[in-house]
């Protein structure tokens, strides 16, 4: 089935398009939830209700950008809520997790997998995780993401600085960096 055949099915709220809809995506917003999520349990249950979300609100899907693209950002501002709704993310907006980080610029060796970068970011404080994801990783600047997440512009700034210098040190002592790496942005976004 196309995508638009998918969606206009979704329009109808004809099960068999939502379960191919949701057998189609899944995989990928699994992933993106995981990334927000302390653990696969609650990434799964972010996704089932981000998807929840997407078949209430595929009436707003207007066709301007992609399909999997307006999904996404239902998934991560679910996750974002979720968060919110949970506590989770201002208890760990505190600065006493930066003290004594060392600032490092490193560059991470090409072969690196995904997994192990992906588990070390899991492993960051929530509000730096968060931070991570969605500037590195989702794309947003910080003023959209002090937007979502009410906090302030510096605050995102800071917090993207400290998860990043924090995934170096778990990084390093993991052994996936290098210590002995000369100067070199790893986890550099322009923008």
């Amino acid at each position: 089935m196309s995508e638009q055949a998918l969606i206009d099915g979704c329009l109808r709220n004809e099960l068999s398009a939502q379960r191919e809809l949701y057998e189609l995506y899944s995989p990928k917003m699994l992933a993106v939830c995981h990334r927000y999520a302390v653990n696969r349990e609650d990434a799964e249950d972010m996704l089932q209700e981000g998807f929840v979300k997407v078949f209430l609100q595929i009436r707003s899907f207007e066709g301007r950008g992609s399909f999997e693209g307006w999904i996404r950002r239902i998934m991560v501002h679910n996750c974002i809520n979720n968060l919110k709704k949970n506590k989770k993310f201002q208890d760990n907006l505190d600065i006493i997790h930066a003290h004594g980080i060392p600032t490092r610029t490193d560059a991470i060796p090409s072969i690196m997998q995904a997994k192990q970068i992906a588990e070390c970011i899991r492993s960051l404080p929530v509000g730096y995780r968060t931070v991570l994801n969605l500037y590195a990783i989702e794309g947003y600047s910080h003023r959209e993401i002090a937007a979502i997440l009410d906090i302030e512009e510096s605050t995102s700034r800071s917090q993207y600085t400290r998860a990043k210098n924090l995934l170096e040190t778990l990084l390093i002592q993991r052994n996936i960096l290098p210590p002995h790496k000369q100067k070199a942005d790893w986890l550099v976004v322009t923008r």
